[in-house]
């Protein structure tokens, strides 16, 4: 069972894309500085089933582009399922993911992955030097530039 936090749009973590986005509970990476350290307990949020986040992609038809999970690859089958099913109705697909990658058949299902976990000393997206990589998966094209403070 995926259980997530209310889901809300999101504007900057992903370039160029208005996106719906799914934070994640039961995170067992535990970055320390993590922004969302509340993640980490699997007891909170609600359960994300497959029609419910159906309900929700109606809820913003027409208004998002694409949607983002912020962690959840520890459920791998289902995250794979939504994944598939917001790809079909016309959405590109993200996973910010602490981890340094995922599986080959929850990349096919991307269209970006932001992996690495956090390290505070060398910052998040955001920072030249961050461990952190946010890639466009059909090209393999590192887009970290996309998030530099101009």
């Amino acid at each position: 069972m995926l259980k997530v936090l209310t889901p809300q749009v999101c504007f900057q973590e992903v370039p160029n894309e208005v996106a719906l986005g799914f934070l994640c509970t039961g995170c067992q990476i535990g970055c320390r500085g993590c922004h969302s350290p509340q993640t980490w307990n699997a007891k909170y949020g609600v359960p994300l089933s497959r029609p419910k986040f159906a309900d929700w992609l109606r809820r913003y038809d027409g208004l998002i582009t694409c949607v983002v999970f912020f962690g959840g690859e520890w459920q791998e089958t289902l995250l794979i399922e939504l994944l598939r099913f917001a790809k079909e109705k016309g959405l590109k697909t993200c996973l910010y993911t602490g981890l340094l990658d995922v599986s080959a058949q929850l990349k096919a299902q991307l269209t970006y992955l932001k992996t690495g976990p956090y390290i505070q000393a060398l910052g998040g997206l955001e920072q030249p030097n961050s461990n952190q990589r946010f890639i466009d998966v059909a090209s393999g094209q590192l887009l970290n530039s996309y998030f530099y403070r101009r």
